[in-house]
């Protein structure tokens, strides 16, 4: 999902224009709507949570350090044996709940930030593409962790002129991968703009399931709502139609910033409990 230019200069407009920010906002109003005055001081506030996206987000290793302990965000629903991204939730997760506990504010709000992209990301159908295996072809059997120049990451590989240029419009062109996949979140990124918290839920009862058997089972039933409605797909065959952002904004959104606060919910009232 989009999270901004990811300059320092422009920091304070993607603040309030990208998608990123923009559910971090949501999903923490929706947290402080339900949690009780004394534990809401616990959580770290809005500004602080805020800090570490864009330029100090996930996407700003992108720009800063291409390749290098760069977080993959993408995930197939259907493969059990793709496990990176549900690991990185649980990481921050535990995380957050023990810097909660300690009453660390800026680890707080840096764990926040940065389970809620990888929630927001994970539970994005653009990321739910086998992106890794097309990159990789598209290289030309290069893989992922050799993109360490920005023109790495830009420019395909070819044993030929006519094999480079074809790689680059499979990338770049129309129904590129990853025009595509900007396409679509930009799309996203537009509707969620003038978005309310008021079809926004915190399903209380399944904050006690993640207290309890942890986040990756219910983040994962959450993925499997997001699959069944089948938007990327219907996103690549005919591009964006008025039906399929009415079901980006009814449905998809909804979902992405209710489980996020469902999560963060779940750390601030598990963060109480004695360990």
């Amino acid at each position: 999902m989009y999270a901004g230019s990811t300059l320092r200069a422009l920091k304070l407009l993607d603040t309030w224009v990208s998608a990123h920010q923009k559910i971090d906002r949501i999903a923490y109003a929706k947290v402080r709507q339900h949690a009780s005055e004394d534990s809401i001081k616990l959580f770290p506030d809005r500004k602080q949570i805020l800090a570490f996206e864009g330029m100090d987000g996930p996407d700003g290793i992108k720009r800063k350090t291409p390749a290098q302990d760069e977080p993959w965000h993408f995930l197939n629903p259907h493969d059990e044996d793709d496990t990176q991204l549900l690991e990185i939730i649980e990481s921050h997760y535990c995380e957050l709940v023990t810097s909660l506990r300690t009453q660390n504010k800026t680890r707080a709000g840096f764990e926040a930030a940065w389970l809620a992209h990888a929630v927001v990301d994970g539970l994005t159908p653009a990321h739910h593409y086998p992106y890794e295996q097309e990159l990789i072809r598209l290289r030309g059997g290069s893989s992922i962790e050799s993109r360490v120049t920005p023109k790495e990451k830009i420019l395909m590989h070819g044993d030929t002129i006519s094999e480079k240029m074809k790689n680059n419009w499979q990338m770049w062109g129309d129904k590129g991968l990853l025009a595509t996949h900007f396409a679509f979140e930009w799309g996203v990124t537009i509707i969620a703009l003038p978005l309310r918290m008021s079809r926004v839920v915190i399903d209380k009862d399944e904050s006690k399931v993640i207290e309890s058997k942890g986040v990756r089972q219910y983040f994962q039933h959450q993925v499997e709502k997001i699959v069944e409605l089948k938007l990327y797909e219907r996103f690549y065959q005919v591009g964006w139609t008025p039906a399929l952002a009415k079901t980006v904004r009814k449905e998809l959104l909804p979902v992405l910033i209710g489980t996020l606060a469902t999560i963060w919910y779940a750390a601030l009232q598990e963060a109480q409990e004695k360990p």
